[in-house]
């Protein structure tokens, strides 16, 4: 079968046979009773489980029974306390595990289900964004950035680039390997969210083909020197918001072209079963993205979506690109600019309140090890991903179960008692209870 490669016991057998091979710094002596890799495995288990008590059940299991679903299902071969763990992951860097996230997406690609996320440009769209996951007054580490509030106290905290594979209408995102933002060797100047994405993409870039990326973001993108990068050095496209307050040479052009009839429009009209909407483009070609003789040429677009009875507006936005803009060619580019916000809600959101609890302090330690494990949570979410594309097991329960907080209890109690050779031993033995195992041919 075409998904055999991505189901969970291929996948954790993968993982740990590269996981063997991760640093350690550790001096070698008679003392060292875990590998690096278990430490790695242990950590990735609470996240695909979405459970901090997970490791503690198994090591019951283990000392009662001398076995373990950490060990059958997640290939730990002798299981860690968990300030082990940290000690293990702490001199770990996060951009260790970039190419566990490619593994993944390079085997969708391969199984040709990466197309799904090809849009109506025919390009696929990764949306960028910021997000925050940690804060403290008195927990700090090297990877730490600093602010001080008003009253002069100094606050740690940490942040990273989240990028995405996205497209309108379809509900599910690829999370892509993270970049995060850290104080930065040799710069007297605090890292920040367009440096960590220049950083992205220079590391990213052998992993796509020209022009088959359009890269989505808010205003902060919308800047001369990342577009320029994006369209000159690596040939691809963006969308990014572009509000008038921070490009006020763009849309003095704007307002000079709509003066002498420049600006051209497109209306549509949209029924929403107990209304209708106008929606209402304007846009215009080769404009300059800042004042100066360099500025960097760029195509500009508006959307207005008006309610039809009140005139009420409903939705207003304007982004910057480099795609070429034609009226038949508008409302194509602004629903997938207009996917930016999958980012927020299906990405970070997700990774917030559904279970992963990104924001919890899971450990800090001194070196790298807060991105560390918000890698392996990001990473245990992309795994859940790619199961509900590929693996029919996967599928049937998780539609059964209904909500996702369901299925989890449900594994996270059936570990807790029981012991499972295999995953697909725990989702026969799932299917069997629901009375939903597929019937024989």
């Amino acid at each position: 079968m075409r998904g055999q490669k991505l189901s969970l016991q291929n996948l954790m057998n993968h993982y740990r046979q590269r996981w063997i091979s991760a640093p350690d710094v550790r001096k070698p002596s008679n003392n060292m009773q875990y590998r690096v890799a278990d430490g790695i495995l242990a950590a990735f288990s609470v996240f695909f489980m979405q459970s901090g008590s997970f490791l503690a059940h198994q090591r019951l299991l283990q000392s009662k029974q001398g076995r373990s679903n950490a060990r059958s299902l997640f290939q730990v071969e002798e299981i860690p306390s968990d300030p082990q763990i940290r000690n293990l992951l702490d001199p770990l860097t996060s951009g260790y595990f970039r190419e566990d996230f490619w593994y993944l997406l390079d085997e969708l690609q391969k199984q040709q289900r990466l197309g799904a996320w090809r849009n109506e440009l025919n390009t696929y769209a990764i949306a960028l964004d910021g997000v925050s996951f940690f804060s403290s007054e008195q927990i700090s580490c090297a990877k730490c950035l600093k602010r001080s509030d008003r009253s002069g106290e100094e606050h740690f905290y940490h942040t990273a680039i989240t990028p995405v594979f996205v497209k309108p209408g379809q509900s599910q995102v690829l999370p892509l390997p993270p970049e995060f933002i850290v104080p930065q060797d040799g710069s007297e100047k605090q890292d920040c969210e367009r440096m960590a994405a220049k950083r992205w993409l220079a590391d990213q870039r052998p992993h796509f083909t020209d022009h088959s990326v359009t890269y989505l973001g808010d205003d902060l993108y919308a800047n001369q020197p990342l577009c320029q990068l994006i369209a000159e050095t690596y040939r691809q496209f963006f969308i990014f918001v572009c509000k008038p307050e921070s490009h006020t040479g763009l849309y003095e052009w704007i307002a000079f072209l709509e003066q002498n009839g420049g600006v051209e429009q497109v209306s549509q009209r949209h029924w929403r079963g107990k209304h209708a909407e106008i929606w209402h483009y304007r846009f215009a070609n080769q404009l300059p993205l800042r004042n100066g003789n360099d500025a960097l040429q760029v195509n500009w677009f508006e959307l207005v979506i008006t309610h039809e009875g009140t005139g009420k507006i409903l939705y207003h936005n304007s982004f910057v690109t480099n795609h070429t803009i034609t009226a038949d060619h508008v409302p194509a580019l602004t629903q997938v600019g207009r996917t930016r916000w999958k980012i927020e809600n299906e990405n970070n959101n997700t990774l917030k309140t559904k279970g992963y609890q990104l924001e919890h302090n899971f450990g800090h330690g001194q070196q790298d090890l807060a991105n560390v494990l918000a890698t392996l949570n990001i990473l245990a979410f992309l795994m859940h991903t790619i199961q509900e594309i590929t693996e029919p097991a996967y599928q049937r329960l998780r539609k059964a179960l209904g909500a996702r907080k369901t299925f989890f209890n449900d594994l996270r109690a059936l570990t807790r008692y029981m012991i499972f050779d295999s995953w697909d031993t725990l989702f026969h033995f799932m299917e069997q209870g629901l009375e939903i195992a597929p019937q024989p041919p």
